[in-house]
């Protein structure tokens, strides 16, 4: 076996386990070992040209101290906690309340209600399988209550659930500009538009839906709507506008440098503990399982960056990286075919996996090549955002499409999900 064999034999034995159900972090560090000692073997020890030395795995302590004294990765814990204290302090529930009492008397208003409490939760967790869950459990039984379809209310939990893919501020978003070497801030602000855009299309459509197939998203019952008009209003003032100004006051403080991004999560993470102080939700019990959901996210992030970082170093020892970029640049068509052929890639793998094992294993690898080609980094960054949110809600392998399946109630069929999804 040579070294221009290894390369490519370590890429296909790593996403072979991947696909065998293995967990992703220790698939890429445990290939990573393994062809490392493969290496060692076949070489003696060292060898001239490319073949690694012993020695080169010292350089892996290195890495590590490297992604843990990454600044801009500290603010994903950050807005981890953010998101997930909105969650368990029911005032995402509230939120949902106090919107499809706002557009109670407009058919198919809860749904435009979800599709905009989805975005807001969805953008401060930025992990679709908890946005998707969440949501799943506290809207799903109020919309089925009322009288929505399970076909549509499975596509607009579903969807905006994903939106945290795409909505800043979102810790995929952090992710990416880590992994892509640019600005944090900048991608939020290049999102922002592609964002409300993809918002207010599943908002347009929710409209269409409720005029062609009125019986399928129908207005709340006046019993559930709200008393008066001075009511709602200050339901709306208590309950909607504090968590929208968190999200502002954030995403301020970025744009407007007074803050980095690590600073804004902190920042995220405070406000959302003293909105739900102010509503006498802040429990220890509360607490306590949001500080564990968040160390259970941010510990399969961290373990996963590791895992990467060990292959992407093994296989560059191997030239993997200048195999790929040669096999990336060299394709028809220049740098739209490398954006074609790493789109449908993107789009396949996140039928299968997670976005942050999207963005450790595949980035490293095309982003050089991307490079070489003179793509611009942050149009790239927003394009595949937008490409897994739409690979995580598509069937039938879709992601979001499991998640919602594991928590919705037996009278919801696998095909109502599906067939919800589609549009």
């Amino acid at each position: 076996m040579t070294a221009d064999l290894l390369a490519p034999l370590m890429f296909l034995v790593c996403f072979g386990l991947i696909f065998s159900g293995y967990p992703v972090a220790f698939a890429l560090g445990g290939s990573a070992f393994l062809f490392f000692l493969l290496g060692v073997a076949l070489t003696g020890g060292g060898v001239e040209g490319v073949f690694i030395l012993e020695s080169d795995l010292l350089m892996f302590p290195s890495r590590i101290f490297g992604v843990m004294s990454n600044q801009v990765l500290l603010a994903v814990p950050f807005f981890i906690f953010m998101g997930v204290m909105l969650e368990k302090s029911r005032l995402a529930e509230d939120l949902l309340t106090t919107i499809g009492q706002l557009f109670g008397r407009v058919r198919g208003g809860l749904a435009l209600a979800v599709v905009f409490v989805g975005a807001l939760l969805a953008a401060a967790t930025g992990v679709v399988g908890a946005s998707v869950v969440a949501m799943g459990l506290i809207s799903m039984p109020v919309m089925l209550r009322y009288g929505y379809s399970p076909r549509l209310t499975s596509g607009v939990i579903t969807a905006s659930g994903t939106l945290g893919q795409i909505i800043p501020p979102s810790v995929v978003l952090i992710v990416l500009a880590d992994q892509m070497d640019v600005s944090v801030g900048d991608l939020f602000l290049g999102a922002l538009v592609p964002g409300f855009m993809l918002t207010s299309l599943f908002a347009l459509y929710i409209l269409y839906v409720s005029m062609v197939r009125p019986h399928e998203a129908p207005a709340l019952p006046p019993e559930a709507r709200a008393s008066s008009l001075g009511e709602l209003l200050k339901r709306v003032a208590l309950v909607l506008l504090p968590p929208l100004v968190l999200i502002l006051v954030v995403l301020g403080s970025i744009f407007t440098g007074i803050a980095t991004p690590t600073e804004a999560g902190a920042l995220g993470a405070v406000g959302a503990m003293i909105l739900a102080g102010i509503n006498k939700r802040l429990s220890r019990e509360a607490l306590d399982g949001v500080m564990s959901q968040t160390t259970r996210l941010s510990s399969m992030v961290m373990f996963l960056l590791i895992g990467s970082t060990a292959f992407t170093l093994v296989f560059r020892l191997y030239d993997g990286d200048l195999w790929i970029q040669d096999l990336l640049t060299g394709l028809p068509g220049g740098k739209w075919g490398l954006l074609i052929i790493v789109n449908l890639v993107i789009f396949v793998l996140g039928f299968f996996i997670d976005f942050f094992e999207i963005a450790f294993i595949i980035l490293p690898l095309v982003v050089p090549a991307a490079e070489v080609l003179q793509i611009d980094m942050i149009w790239f960054a927003i394009l595949i955002a937008m490409n897994l949110q739409t690979s995580f809600l598509t069937p039938p392998f879709g992601f979001a499409l499991f998640y919602l399946r594991g928590v919705a109630p037996e009278s919801v069929k696998t095909t109502d999900i599906y067939r919800g999804a589609i549009p």
